[in-house]
C-alpha cells in the first residue's frame, strides 16, 4: 500500500510542507523572540529615563527650598509601578537628599554599577523571589557637564516569564493554523494526487493492454503537462506498433508468396528433369533456365532483407571510388529496356549532364535500380517511364518519373518503412532500401506525386 504512487505522493508533498512549517515555525519564534526582548527593554529603558528624570528633578528642588518630603510629593512609587506595569527599584544611598528617601525596594550596591553614570541592561534575580528578570537602570544625575553628580540609580523591571509568554502564545497560535493548514494541505495533496496518478494508472493499463498485444488502447486524452505529452506519445507508439505488426504480418504473407512461387516452380522442374519426364534437350534447358531465374530471384529477395537488417544495425559498409554516373545511368537503363519493350511503357532517359562523382558505385545503381523497379510496378501496360540525370547546386540528380496512380499524402511517409507496398504486391523492401542507402552515401531520396497523374522519386548525392 505505502509503495503506491497514489499514497507515496501526497505522503511526500504533506512531508515536505510539514517540514517547511517547522522550519518557517522555528525562525518566526526566534525572530519573535527576539523582538519581544528588544521591545520589552526598548520600553524599561524609557521608563527608566523618565523616572530618572523625575527623581533628579525632585532632588533639584529638594536642594532649592531645603523641604524634607518625598521625591516627588504628589508621585510615589507605588503610583509609578502602577502606572507603567513594572517594578522599580533603587541602587545607591538609602537618602537621595538630606531628609528625603526613594520610596522605591533597594537593591544591593552591587546589581548595578551606578556611580559610573552610565545606563544599562542586565538580568537579575530580585530580593523575595525567585523568578528573573530583565531590567534597565538609569542614573539619576543632578547638574551638568562637570558638575554632573550621580545620586543613585532607577532599575525599571519585568519578570522573564512575561517576555517568553508571548512566545508561547505566538507558539500555540501558530500550532493552531499549523494543524489546520495541514487539514486543508492533506486534503488538497489527496485531491491534486488523484489528479495526477489517474492518467498514470490509465498509461499503465495500457502498458498492460499493449503488452498483451491490444494496441486499440485508450489513454488520457487532457492529462496535464508532462503527463499529456506522455500521453500523446503513447498514443502514437501504440499506433506505431499495430502498424508495424500488420506490416510485419502483410511481409510474412509476401515474403511467403514470394518464397513459394520459385520454389514450387524450382521443385517442379528439378523433379521432372529427375524423374526423365523432359527428354528433349531443349526443353531440358528451359527448364534449367527457369531453375536459374527463380534461383536469382530467391537470392534478389534474401539480399533485399539482409540489406535491410544490415541497414538498420548500421553495419554496412560502403566502398568509396570514382563513379561515372551517366554510365551508370545507362546501365539501369538497359536493365529494364526488354519489360518496357513487353509491356509497350513509353522508356526514355534524359542524360542532362556527366558527372563522375566519389561514392559506392554499386550501392547507387542498387537505390536506381530500386527506383525503376517501382515505378515499373505502379505504371500500367502502355505507360510512361523516365530516367533523369542532372547537376545543379553542387548536387548530382538522378530522378525516375512514372504515370503510375500516385502517392496519397498520408502514405508518402509510410512508403519508406520496411514491408509498406504501394501497389500491393513485392515485399515492399525496394524504397526502405533506397532512401536507408541514399542517406549512408551522404545524400537523400525525395518524393513529388500526385493521385491519378503519377510520381516523381529524386536521388540527390553530393558532387564532390
Amino acid at each position: 500500500m505505502l509503495g503506491s504512487l497514489r499514497v507515496r505522493l501526497p505522503l511526500v508533498f504533506l512531508a515536505g510542507i510539514i517540514l517547511a512549517g517547522l522550519i518557517t515555525t522555528l525562525i518566526a519564534v526566534r525572530l519573535f523572540r527576539d523582538f519581544a526582548h528588544d521591545q520589552a527593554l526598548s520600553k524599561l529603558s524609557r521608563e527608566a529615563h523618565g523616572i530618572a528624570q523625575l527623581y533628579a528633578r525632585g532632588v533639584t528642588e529638594s536642594y532649592g527650598n531645603k523641604v524634607d518630603r518625598r521625591v516627588p510629593g504628589k508621585v510615589t512609587a507605588d503610583s509609578l509601578e502602577k502606572a507603567t506595569g513594572d517594578e522599580i527599584f533603587f541602587v545607591g544611598p538609602h537618602r537621595l537628599a538630606p531628609g528625603q528617601i526613594t520610596g522605591l525596594e533597594p537593591l544591593p550596591p552591587t546589581t548595578f554599577d551606578w556611580i559610573s553614570g552610565k545606563s544599562g541592561t542586565f538580568e537579575f534575580t530580585p530580593p523575595r523571589t525567585h523568578r528573573r528578570y530583565y531590567a534597565v537602570a538609569n542614573p539619576i544625575i543632578t547638574g551638568k557637564g562637570q558638575n554632573a553628580t550621580p545620586l543613585g540609580a532607577i532599575v525599571v523591571a519585568t519578570p522573564k516569564v512575561d517576555v517568553s509568554q508571548r512566545v508561547y502564545d505566538l507558539i500555540e497560535r501558530l500550532a493552531i493554523a499549523g494543524v489546520l493548514g495541514v487539514l486543508v494541505s492533506a486534503l488538497l495533496a489527496w485531491y491534486l494526487s488523484r489528479r495526477i496518478v489517474r492518467p498514470v494508472l490509465q498509461l499503465s493499463d495500457a502498458a498492460d493492454a499493449v503488452a498483451r498485444g491490444r494496441y486499440d488502447v485508450t489513454v488520457p486524452a487532457r492529462a496535464p503537462g508532462e503527463l499529456g505529452h506522455l500521453s500523446e506519445r503513447f498514443g502514437e507508439m501504440a499506433s506505431r506498433l499495430a502498424e508495424v505488426e500488420e506490416m510485419e504480418r502483410n511481409f510474412l504473407m509476401s515474403v511467403s508468396h514470394e518464397l513459394r512461387t520459385p520454389l514450387t516452380a524450382i521443385r517442379g522442374h528439378v523433379s521432372a528433369l529427375l524423374e526423365g519426364v523432359v527428354d528433349d534437350p531443349a526443353e531440358r534447358a528451359a527448364s534449367l533456365e527457369i531453375v536459374e531465374a527463380e534461383t536469382q530471384r530467391l537470392e534478389r529477395l534474401v539480399g533485399d532483407i539482409l540489406d535491410l537488417a544490415k541497414l538498420d544495425t548500421h553495419r554496412f559498409t560502403v566502398m568509396t571510388e570514382e563513379v561515372d554516373m551517366a554510365q551508370l545511368v545507362e546501365q539501369a537503363y538497359e536493365r529494364y529496356r526488354e519489360e518496357a519493350r513487353r509491356r509497350s511503357i513509353d522508356y526514355r532517359q534524359d542524360l542532362r549532364a556527366h558527372p563522375v562523382i566519389t561514392s559506392d558505385g554499386d550501392r547507387v545503381l542498387q537505390v536506381v535500380g530500386n527506383l525503376l523497379s517501382n515505378a515499373f510496378h505502379a505504371t500500367p501496360d502502355g505507360g510512361r517511364i523516365s530516367l533523369e540525370l542532372g547537376q545543379r547546386n553542387g548536387s548530382v540528380h538522378v530522378a525516375v518519373e512514372d504515370t503510375g496512380p500516385g502517392i496519397s499524402p498520408e502514405l508518402r511517409e509510410r512508403l519508406f518503412r520496411p514491408f509498406v507496398s504501394q501497389t500491393g504486391g513485392g515485399t515492399g523492401l525496394g524504397l526502405a532500401i533506397a532512401r536507408e542507402l541514399s542517406v549512408t552515401l551522404g545524400g537523400r531520396l525525395d518524393l513529388d506525386s500526385e493521385v491519378g497523374k503519377g510520381s516523381r522519386f529524386e536521388l540527390v548525392l553530393p558532387a564532390r
